[in-house]
């Protein structure tokens, strides 16, 4: 079969799937009504994916949070006599992907020549060429202003509702109440239209590269309710755009991996070799550099990590303790291994189908997701504030980890420790798709059974023999 044959098939393949997933999003209950502004940002991703890229349509399309987005919203609060007052509000609609330090940062082009008076909950990180107005001079003069996020500390008169969290937004899923952030704007120079003009070109670095934004389109006006909710207050114009993510975009290679242990095989399965990159030459050596590695949210190209066969920053382990008669207990570890970065509000997402029963960390917050169309259940974990929701950067002599132990009851009808069924079929840090180990690389059962007893059956065969015993029978 020839190399153009091949690539029709996997153009094929690739439609195929994006048809497919596109009829499911279709389907899925929306956290937002406008559909057409979500659209338009899912198909210039999956555009970018498919036609810039060619890469797998994981990269580009998350089936575990179909409904993940962060939306930009321009509400019109008042007229003034050359434009007008807007707050802009970040939504994080992603249910485990949140917005880390250093934070938000987001950008337009203006479709005219206006110029920002005034700012309060933000502030445009360049003033520009402001000679043209000599009685008040502007907050921005830029046709491309780029805002940024006030600091927790920032003065009063700097303020307003919903901001300065230094650009910080937490995942939909794990804090709703912190998962957005608003500021306030005064518009101007708009000469005979003081109505407004929708901005061009929206982008959005959260904190990293990886996201596109489709166009900011004329939406319903938001309504939001006042005096106890006994009344309703309506904007006089709303403008939206929807921002979707895409690893591939944000880097070419993991940030993560995978390895597993069990308690009926001594052998443990290791991250594969080269995960995230390989290391130096020079294997009596401990500290290495994240060189080669695509910057990202998570890791940049000048890290110092501890030197490993996976070269990766995070490690997760899943470790099965124990087998009892009507439950079954992991471990769960995830370790840092740079020597220069905390990971501070760090979640886990691990798909698995044990999780369809009730299951119990001890100590992690947990939550089971809602997914439409997987087939197994996935489950979010993240650290208990002030105790560990911070993972600590790695020394020279050990990594910065956090662990819990996860209970989980049985299904007697599907539950088996055969054939890698106890293992997790995929785990995200951060949002971050970890890189597996192969199945075939799985510890396996002693002897290739089936199935493990718990230890107390062990006593059978002893049973029955003083039983025969006491009774008189002769062997």
């Amino acid at each position: 079969m020839g190399a153009g044959s091949i690539m029709v098939d996997k153009t094929k393949w690739v439609l195929q799937t994006f048809t497919s997933s596109a009829a499911l999003w279709q389907v899925s209950s929306r956290r937002e009504s406008d559909m057409v502004n979500l659209w338009d940002s899912f198909n210039l991703t999956w555009l970018i994916c498919l036609f810039a890229t060619g890469q797998l349509i994981a990269d580009c399309y998350d089936p575990l949070d179909p409904n993940g987005n962060i939306t930009v919203s321009f509400d019109i609060l008042q007229y003034t006599s050359d434009g007008y007052v807007a707050r802009i509000t970040i939504q994080n609609f992603y249910l485990y992907r949140h917005v880390d330090k250093p934070g938000w940062r987001i950008g337009w082009t203006w479709s005219q020549n206006e110029v920002i008076w005034s700012m309060s909950g933000a502030f445009a990180t360049h003033q520009g060429n402001c000679s043209s107005f000599k009685f008040q001079t502007p907050h921005s003069c830029m046709k491309y202003p780029d805002i940024l996020d006030w600091m927790p500390d920032a003065l009063p008169q700097n303020r307003s509702d919903a901001c300065c969290k230094g650009g910080i937004l937490d995942a939909w899923a794990i804090n709703p109440s912190k998962s957005f952030s608003s500021f306030e704007m005064t518009v101007g120079n708009l000469g005979g239209n003081p109505t407004g003009y929708r901005p061009l070109n929206l982008t959005l670095l959260a904190p990293g590269p990886g996201y596109t934004c489709s166009p900011i389109i004329d939406t319903d006006p938001t309504v939001s309710s006042v005096v106890g909710g006994r009344r309703e207050e309506q904007v006089y114009r709303t403008w939206k755009s929807t921002c979707t993510f895409s690893s591939y975009l944000a880097n070419k290679t993991p940030v993560c991996c995978v390895s597993l242990s069990t308690f009926y095989n001594a052998a443990i399965t290791a991250c594969p070799n080269c995960s995230c990159g390989c290391r130096e030459s020079d294997q009596s050596r401990t500290l290495c550099t994240s060189q080669g590695m695509s910057p990202s949210d998570l890791v940049s190209d000048t890290d110092i990590l501890q030197c490993t066969d996976h070269m990766c920053p995070l490690r997760v382990h899943w470790h099965i303790k124990n087998n009892f008669l009507d439950h079954w207990r992991v471990k769960l570890t995830i370790s840092n291994y740079n020597l220069g970065r905390n990971y501070s509000n760090w979640n886990v997402l691990v798909q698995h189908p044990g999780f369809s029963q009730n299951s119990t960390s001890y100590s992690f917050n947990s939550i089971v997701l809602p997914t439409i169309g997987v087939p197994d259940e996935v489950a979010l974990f993240w650290g208990i504030e002030y105790y560990n929701d911070e993972l600590l950067q790695a020394d020279k002599v050990q990594v910065g980890s956090v662990t819990t132990e996860i209970l989980l009851r049985k299904d007697m009808d599907s539950f088996t420790l055969r054939n890698g069924w106890a293992f997790p079929r995929r785990i995200y840090f951060n949002g971050e798709n970890c890189e597996m180990p192969l199945p075939d690389t799985f510890p396996m059962l002693p002897n290739g059974g089936s199935r493990i007893d718990p230890p107390h059956w062990s006593l059978l065969p002893i049973v029955v023999y003083l039983t025969y015993k006491i009774s008189g029978f002769r062997f």
